[in-house]
């Protein structure tokens, strides 16, 4: 939308550091973020930074009314739309390095799978480690971790340093092929079986 797109560019002039993209993501990256979601069962889905919920519908639509949808967004203004929006979802403001806390206040232990939107290659490498690990704190044993990255920041240093630290962190990391429809062009790494 023309909307989420002028709302998400002010909130990247704002705060680069945090919103780290100038559009939202398109609806084929949403669907290769989101596959991991099961389609039965009822499992426990946590978003990291949705934004202006590009991943959120397509969780939606994969859940179909089923489970548990935690989207956490540290911006309050980006966070109030999706609530609006995604009424199946549960929207909280938060920093995601607080994952096992927010989820624990929510009644919930562990996380089947995190689909995460957040920024990595912008941030440093001490914050790289504190999500990584709240994540794979959070995550079952057989869990999975999908995040994506651009096709042109790939070499840069703290893209190969996050990707090191992917593989470090989880027993198995698989990129996708590149998605050419997005802008700028993006694939996608599943990330599966946390390391404890």
């Amino acid at each position: 939308m023309a909307n989420d797109a002028a709302l998400f560019f002010g909130q990247f002039m704002r705060s680069p550091g945090t919103t780290g993209a100038v559009a939202p993501s398109s609806q084929r990256l949403a669907r290769v973020v989101a596959s991991p979601v099961p389609e039965r069962g009822d499992p426990v889905i946590v978003e990291l930074g949705p934004g202006t919920g590009v991943f959120t519908k397509e969780i939606q639509r994969r859940l179909g009314g089923r489970g548990h949808h935690l989207a956490i967004e540290i911006n309050p203004r980006l966070a109030a739309g999706l609530a609006d929006r995604h009424p199946g979802a549960k929207i909280i403001v938060g920093d995601a390095v607080n994952l096992p806390q927010l989820l624990a206040h929510h009644g919930l232990e562990r996380a089947d799978v995190v689909v995460s939107g957040l920024p990595w290659a912008a941030f440093p490498a001490g914050l790289q480690d504190r999500l990584l690990g709240a994540i794979r704190e959070t995550l079952t044993p057989q869990g999975t971790l999908t995040t994506f990255a651009y096709v042109h920041a790939r070499t840069l240093p703290p893209a190969m340093r996050f990707r090191r630290r992917l593989m470090e962190a989880f027993e198995e990391v698989v990129p996708s092929r590149t998605i050419w429809g997005n802008v700028p062009p993006a694939f996608v790494y599943h990330a599966r079986r946390p390391r404890h």
